[in-house]
């Protein structure tokens, strides 16, 4: 295999970078749609009207091709910075449901939360390099998300 062939084969192969990250929120899980009392059969201790809290870990998966120059997929610092745009900046110690205009209209379950951080890095991101949004809520609850 020739010096030029090796470099064509490894520009064309695709790499997947996960950057993890972890914030602590408030939310309650409440729906305009539903009365108080369908609210709590729903929702169960999760309706609490002073809400609850949670240390979430979100994982943010790029994929692309590696750079055949640079190596990289993307370089981890501009995705750290990303990160701390949609994620820390926005939700970090904060009220889900009365910090962050989205969830005044949007119930504040991590599915949407996965969504909103979807549509805000999918904002700032290389076109089409995101792949997927995984949030772990607790160590037994992870939601993921690819744009569908």
């Amino acid at each position: 295999m020739t010096d030029s062939s090796m470099s064509n084969n490894a520009a064309e192969r695709v790499g997947y970078i996960t950057r993890v990250q972890s914030f602590s929120a408030c939310h309650r899980l409440h729906s305009i749609h539903l009365s108080d009392e369908e609210n709590k059969k729903v929702y169960g201790k999760c309706n609490n009207p002073n809400g609850h809290g949670h240390n979430y870990t979100v994982e943010v998966t790029v994929r692309g091709k590696i750079d055949r120059v640079t190596g990289m997929v993307m370089n981890l610092t501009d995705l750290k910075k990303c990160i701390e745009e949609v994620i820390m900046i926005p939700l970090d110690h904060k009220n889900l449901d009365k910090d962050v205009p989205y969830f005044s209209s949007v119930v504040s379950t991590t599915e949407n939360v996965a969504v909103y951080i979807w549509d805000n890095m999918v904002k700032i991101l290389p076109a089409n390099l995101l792949y997927e949004i995984r949030i772990h809520e607790t160590d037994k609850n992870i939601v993921v998300y690819r744009g569908e």
